[in-house]
């Protein structure tokens, strides 16, 4: 499928910034024992999403101090990763579920189990919700669970249980064939010309651990080139020109890549005749 993306700038437009609220389709991965308020904030203060962990809090009363510090530090909006796995003698995944609520937190990603509950109860109090699947047939089930977003997460993204070893360039397009809302691509993605990759294989937004790179302008505008497909005339500026141009041309574009006056690289895409 092809992505609406409008270019302002140095900004990309799509359905997920769109209705996040974010400048930037990029996600920061809800990492165990990283996701704290320093780095949540540094990330929202960039333009992307920043997600604290919730279980990196030892209880819920520790989550809703976590999320006023985040507040202290950035005025951007930010969400809150609920892994739901199983086990024997789980966390008290209601009560952190309550405490998000409580605290006025508008994103959640749900991950590690079925989501019905807490996706009825996240809705209830208008939290958008946006859950990480390995498969396509449970993004559709998230989908049809009433989730506004989904992260579809390649054997190269880790830290998930669900993983049936199929790598985010044959997921990722097989999911963008068949799921009908926001679709982040999560896995294998540490700078520009993985965000560019995936979104010309149908992702919304990306999710990296290696955001601080791909935060940088070249990185973001990566994505010019491979707009290429569906616009006139693509520009991209920044040190991944040349890499960039390549890529264009592998996907069917015309690509150019040089320098300006002010040594400025530039790759200009066009579509083939």
């Amino acid at each position: 499928r092809k992505i609406p993306m409008e270019t302002e700038g140095r900004m990309i437009k799509t359905r997920f910034t769109e209705m996040f609220g974010v400048d930037h389709p990029i996600v920061q991965g809800g990492m165990q024992w990283v996701g704290r308020a320093e780095l949540v904030a540094a990330v929202a203060n960039a333009g992307a999403l920043g997600m604290i962990t919730a279980l990196t809090q030892p209880t819920p009363d520790d989550l809703r101090k976590e999320i006023a510090r985040c507040r202290e530090l950035t005025d951007k909006p930010f969400g809150v990763n609920l892994t739901i796995l199983p086990a024997i003698k789980p966390p008290p995944y209601a009560e952190y579920r309550q405490a998000i609520i409580e605290s006025g937190i508008k994103i959640v990603e749900t991950a590690g189990n079925k989501p019905q509950e807490h996706v009825d109860e996240f809705k209830k109090h208008g939290v958008k919700v946006l859950h990480k699947c390995t498969s396509v047939r449970h993004a559709l089930s998230a989908e049809r669970m009433g989730a506004d977003a989904i992260s579809i997460d390649g054997f190269e993204c880790a830290g998930h249980p669900g993983e049936d070893d199929i790598p985010g360039l044959v997921l990722i397009p097989a999911a963008a064939d068949k799921v009908t809302i926001p679709m982040i691509a999560s896995g294998g993605i540490g700078e520009g010309r993985g965000l560019a990759a995936a979104l010309a294989l149908g992702a919304d937004p990306v999710r990296l651990i290696g955001f601080a790179d791909a935060l940088r302008p070249d990185a973001v505008m990566a994505l010019d080139a491979l707009h290429g497909l569906g616009l006139e005339t693509s520009i991209l500026s920044g040190d991944n020109a040349q890499a960039v141009a390549q890529v264009a041309r592998q996907t069917g574009l015309t690509a150019q890549a040089s320098a300006s006056p002010q040594d400025k690289h530039e790759a200009i895409a066009r579509p083939t005749a």
